[in-house]
């Protein structure tokens, strides 16, 4: 009892802990300034291996590569902004995990509010199909008239009711 009591606790610390980033010490630059704007980029920037993770969270060997392309390009200077423009130049959109937005993404980018709206326009149309053709069958309904027995039973359960 007591065991499965600690290895929860433990289980459940380890869910509580920041995430470990892949960057070794070594890659790590000496001014925090930089360490930080280069921490801060390689979250903007797509593993190419590993596709659905930051190269700050990647431990795939060209995400090494480019966290210390990376930080060789902010210790030559270059602004934040030329990193980005170099890497995108390199390795094309695909390594931004957030796109910029452009002629060429505007696809990209308006594809979920227009399925959204599309969504919204075919529930509505849906809905007022099958209202209309509830009143339809309710009009229909309410012509016909009742045979002799349902008449009859009818009366009786009112009756009973009274």
């Amino acid at each position: 009892m007591i065991r499965s009591l600690l290895t929860s606790i433990v289980l459940c610390l380890g869910l509580l802990a920041p995430p470990a980033f892949a960057v070794a010490p070594d890659e790590v630059l000496d001014d925090p300034v930089l360490e930080a704007r280069a921490r801060d980029l390689s979250a903007e920037l797509r593993c190419m291996v590993c596709q659905n993770q930051s190269i700050d969270d990647s431990d795939a060997p060209l995400a090494k590569d480019l966290r210390i392309l990376v930080r060789e390009r902010l210790v030559a200077g270059d602004s934040d902004e030329e990193v980005i423009d170099y890497l995108v130049s390199r390795y094309g959109e695909f390594v931004l995990l957030k796109p910029r937005f452009a002629w060429h993404t505007a696809v990209l980018w308006a594809a979920g509010p227009l399925a959204l709206v599309a969504g919204m326009i075919a529930i509505f149309l849906a809905m007022r199909r099958r209202a209309g053709r509830r009143s339809e069958t309710a009009g229909e309904a309410g012509q016909t008239k009742l045979s002799a027995e349902e008449e009859r039973r009818l009366r009786v359960l009112l009756e009973e009711a009274e």
